[in-house]
């Protein structure tokens, strides 16, 4: 029977990226890491990890047997807790990833309430505004912003989101209010910081708007600075500019459009058998904590006077 030390320390590999730095963590030389993984793979008769001079990476067995691992080992931990009466007392590290913008308004803020609940649960959140491998960078879970398509991890659906036109009222002033869909074309229009194109949805049905401007960035809080300082018009989801529209620093335009409706914040994970209690707890809290409609999208918002339409609340 495989060693189970010897599965821990190839988790804690993938998790990391790094033998040093796995062994660290475990209390272990270098050596004895490379030592143990490269008995797992002499017993399984297989490579599990592909190392070169500058990275180390899964094999295709390799992956197939972390995914399976890693449920094993979630099921130990599971049933000591059991065991021991600790079954609601979650411990140890909780790595997770989020775009930046999102996980600055709307993660954040809410840590220090699930960490007061569960004071033993160390929390790793990184900001970054790319789609994190889960896997190999070792988080137990990411937040995402938008349609899902990697079918190799699971999902759960945290929020709606809705993304509708706006500008500054400066910009309005200035420029006059679009009437129609049409009238975009005669107006300083903000490319999002992908370079996608605008998936629209109006009374008529879906359609397609391919942005363009003075302005390019990869930034989407850039994008969203400069529809404030009155650059242009943007696509931007209410969880992003919700207090500027309460406020009246942005107005709305063409009220009638919104943004798809198949954009979602989630919370993905690599585990399709097993999530751990830590894991499942933490997605449980945000989905508590945002409801199924989200707290930015609960207050009235201004809409351009210009438009002609008088205030209205961002949930029909």
């Amino acid at each position: 029977m495989t060693n189970l030390g010897d599965l821990e320390v190839f988790t804690k590999v993938v998790a990391t990226g790094r033998m040093s730095l796995a062994g660290k963590l475990l209390g272990f030389s270098p050596a004895v890491v490379s030592k143990r993984i490269k008995r797992l793979e002499d017993r399984l008769g297989a490579r599990l990890l592909q190392r070169t001079t500058r990275q180390m990476t899964l094999t295709e067995a390799g992956r197939g047997f972390y995914e399976r691992v890693i449920n094993i080992l979630a099921g130990i931990e599971e049933a000591e807790f059991y065991i021991s009466g600790r079954a609601s007392d979650l411990s140890g590290m909780l790595r997770l990833s989020a775009p930046t913008s999102f996980g600055r308004m709307h993660v954040a803020p809410h840590l220090k309430g699930f960490m007061d609940g569960h004071p033993n649960v160390v929390v790793e959140l990184t900001l970054n505004d790319g789609f994190s491998n889960l896997i190999v960078e070792g988080y137990d879970l990411a937040i995402r912003v938008g349609e899902l398509s990697d079918s190799s991890l699971i999902a759960r659906r945290l929020a709606p989101v809705r993304r509708i036109l706006c500008a500054s009222p400066d910009y309005i002033a200035a420029n006059g209010a679009p009437m129609t869909i049409a009238d975009l074309q005669s107006h300083h229009c903000l490319p999002s910081q992908n370079g996608d194109p605008w998936k629209l949805v109006g009374p008529s049905g879906g359609f397609v708007v391919r942005p363009e401007g003075a302005l390019i960035t990869n930034s989407s809080e850039v994008v969203r600075e400069a529809a404030i300082a009155g650059i242009g018009i943007a696509l931007r989801s209410t969880w992003d500019v919700g207090e500027e529209l309460r406020t009246g620093r942005l107005v709305r335009v063409l009220p009638e459009v919104e943004g798809s409706h198949n954009i979602t914040v989630s919370a993905v994970y690599p585990s399709r058998h097993f999530l751990p209690s830590k894991v499942r707890v933490f997605i449980d809290y945000l989905v508590n904590v945002y409801g199924p409609s989200p707290y930015w999208d609960r207050e009235h918002v201004r809409r351009s006077s210009s438009n002609g339409f008088p205030p209205a609340p961002l949930v029909s």
